[in-house]
């Protein structure tokens, strides 16, 4: 087994893999902080309230990490060799590009007050990350090809960071238009 000091899967006694049952993990995790909690350890030493204190830290780090489909996806392709570097690496295949610069267009009308096109715009993007994460998953957990991962997770980081954008221009909208009585 994997040192668990190392691993959020081990540390949770998990399979390493993309697909992951989310009450299996919150049940570990539970396990787990019920373990080092740092109330368990309110009458021990300076030194074992520490060790406490840096095993609930982990657990907390895990936890996050192997909940979030994204966080996670990248956490594995780091594992295999294949740094993510999502601000760093912005090289995206041609028809990627594209497909943003068509998205910014849509946005920037649905600006100008067409509501309903910002709409079909978040099903869209919607779709296209659905579509995105399974490519992913099956990259990492059938074909183990963590390099067509990476580039996917890559992917995925633009496409949250505009469901961002796109989610906040919608909440504006909604706050703004009147409300019926």
């Amino acid at each position: 087994m994997t040192d668990p000091r190392h691993d959020h899967f081990a540390l949770f006694d998990l399979p390493p893999r993309f697909a992951i049952d989310e009450a299996s993990l919150e049940q570990a995790y539970r396990r787990v902080q019920a373990q080092v909690h740092p109330d368990r350890f309110a009458a021990a030493g300076a030194a074992e309230r520490r060790v406490a204190m840096q095993w609930a830290t982990r657990a907390n780090e895990a936890f996050r990490t192997l909940r979030s489909p994204l966080a996670r996806a990248a956490y594995l392709c780091e594992q295999h060799g294949q740094p993510i570097g999502a601000e760093s690496n912005t090289a995206m295949p041609a028809d990627f590009l594209m497909q943003q610069m068509q998205w910014r267009e849509e946005l920037d009308e649905a600006r100008a007050g067409d509501a309903a096109a910002a709409q079909a715009l978040a099903r869209e993007v919607e779709a296209r990350r659905d579509e995105v994460l399974a490519r992913v998953a099956d990259a990492l957990d059938v074909r183990h090809d963590y390099a067509e991962a990476a580039a996917g997770v890559r992917e995925l980081h633009f496409i949250d960071r505009f469901r961002g954008e796109l989610a906040a221009f919608l909440d504006r909208d909604a706050a703004a238009a009147p409300h019926e009585h």
